[in-house]
Formats: structure tokens, sequence, C-alpha cells
């Protein structure tokens, strides 16, 4: 038997994580190493996105797909798979079809408002990556980890990694990372705390259209962290089991057909 290839690891990865850092990937060599396509194309300039004639709105895509340089080429792509794939395979709050997509696009939205109004634009997947690492602790906050030599609860981890960028990046860095903690807690409170404590209801959902996109074909199995689960059919689907009479027949019955599969009138008891 041979070994499962590249590819196929590629393909069983989770298609968010996979995707979005095999674009990171290609990105961000052509950004800092093969510039084949001019770098300046990939950043979030606001007036360059809201322009009348010809907007490049690729940008605010590209500006979240281009790692910090040297080191960041390996690390950045890698702990943006490893906080997605978390997210979309462990994570109970991101379940349904397309959640994690709308969750990225809220997070996104909000990172790119305030980066253009405090900055004027730039690249914004450092608190992109910020942002999955909140929403990646919160499953479970009082859980140990190792941030690099030290052990931490995770419910400090974007604090952490904060403080890191201030130290080796300097405050602005650390300002522009910091929006990713904003746009995940806002999303956090909007979704989680406003809904559950404040009596409130959830504004952000999926719409059915997009869950239509990231559904998968009925029967296909999903592999999460705690086993694989499969999409069920519903009644009007094909080859489904009819449901009639299901309310009168008894638990017992359930694993029978034919005459033996429902109960018979009943006899009082000396009778004839």
């Amino acid at each position: 038997m041979s070994s499962p290839s590249l590819a196929d690891a590629f393909w069983a990865a989770p298609p968010i994580a996979r995707t979005l850092t095999a674009a990171t990937l290609v990105l961000s060599i052509n950004f800092w190493m093969l510039p084949i396509i001019n770098p300046g194309y990939f950043v979030f300039v606001p007036r360059s996105v809201f322009k009348l004639w010809v907007p490049q709105v690729w940008r605010l895509v590209t500006a979240f797909l281009i790692t910090s340089p040297k080191l960041g080429l390996i690390m950045d792509p890698y702990f943006l798979f490893t906080y997605c794939k978390a997210l979309e395979v462990d994570s109970g709050r991101f379940s349904q079809p397309g959640d994690l997509f709308v969750a990225l696009v809220f997070n996104c939205s909000v990172i790119l408002i305030l980066t253009g109004i405090v900055f004027g634009g730039g690249l914004v997947l450092a608190p992109l990556l910020l942002a999955l690492a909140y929403l990646h602790v919160q499953d479970a906050p009082d859980a140990m980890m190792t941030f690099f030599f030290f052990s931490i609860r995770r419910k400090y981890l974007p604090a952490c990694m904060l403080l890191a960028v201030l130290v080796m990046a300097g405050p602005f860095a650390a300002l522009q990372q910091a929006f990713g903690l904003v746009s995940a807690h806002l999303y956090d409170f909007l979704t989680r705390i406003w809904p559950s404590y404040g009596g409130g209801y959830n504004p952000i959902r999926t719409p059915q259209m997009v869950q239509r996109w990231f559904a998968k074909p009925m029967g296909a199995g999903t592999t999460r962290s705690y086993g694989t689960t499969f999409q069920a059919r519903s009644s009007g689907s094909v080859g489904a089991q009819p449901q009639a009479g299901s309310s009168r027949s008894g638990g017992w019955t359930s694993g029978f057909t034919g005459t033996w599969g429902s109960r018979g009138p009943g006899r009082r008891l000396g009778g004839d």
C-alpha cells in the first residue's frame, strides 16, 4: 500500500483551512521572493478599492493573504492553518456549514474598517491571526498550553501574542494587531455573550445561501476530532425511508419489516 501523497494530504484537510493557507503561501512568495505580479496590488489601500473607475476590490481579500517577511513566510501560514483547522474541525460553535466563513467575513470587515481609519490601509494578516487565536481559545479557556517556554492558560494566549508583537515589532504593529482582538471580542459578544447572558439574540447568522455553498452531499462524512459525522437525508430526499405511520409503531418493532413490522389489534385477557 502506497503512502499518502502531498496532494492527498492537502485535499484531506478542511476546505477553508487548506484554501486560505495555500493562497497565503502562493501570494506571499510572490510578494516577498518572486514578484511576478506587482506586490503593490495586494495591499489594502482604501482609495484604490473605493474608486469609481475600475475599483480594485481584490485588495479586500489579498491583504489578508500576505505574511510578514523572512520567518513569517513559514510561521504565519502554519498558525493560519492551525487555528482555522481547529475552528473548522474541533469547535462546536462552527459546526454548521458556512459558520466559520461568516465569522471570517465579519472579523475581516471589522479589521479592514479599523485599519483603514487608523492607518489608511496596509497588510492585515497579523490581526486576523490574533482574531482566530482568540476564537480558538474560547472553547477551552482554562486548559493549559505552552507559549514559547512558558505554560499559560489558553485564555491568555491572545494577550501574550500581543505582548510579543509589542516587544519585537513596536507599538504601531501591536496596535494594528490589536484590531483583531477587537473584532474577535465583538464577534464573541454578539454571538455568545449577549445571547447567553444579556437576554438578546444573535444578529450574526449564516444565510441559507452560504450554508448551501458549504453543505456536503447527503450521506457524506465530515471528520471531526471526536469521530466522523454524516449528513442525514431529509424526509423528501431520494432514497429516504417513508415516515408514514411511524407514530403508531413502537421502538421494539423498528427493526422488523413485513407483517412483523407492526402491532396487531391485541386481545383482552380472558377474551375469546
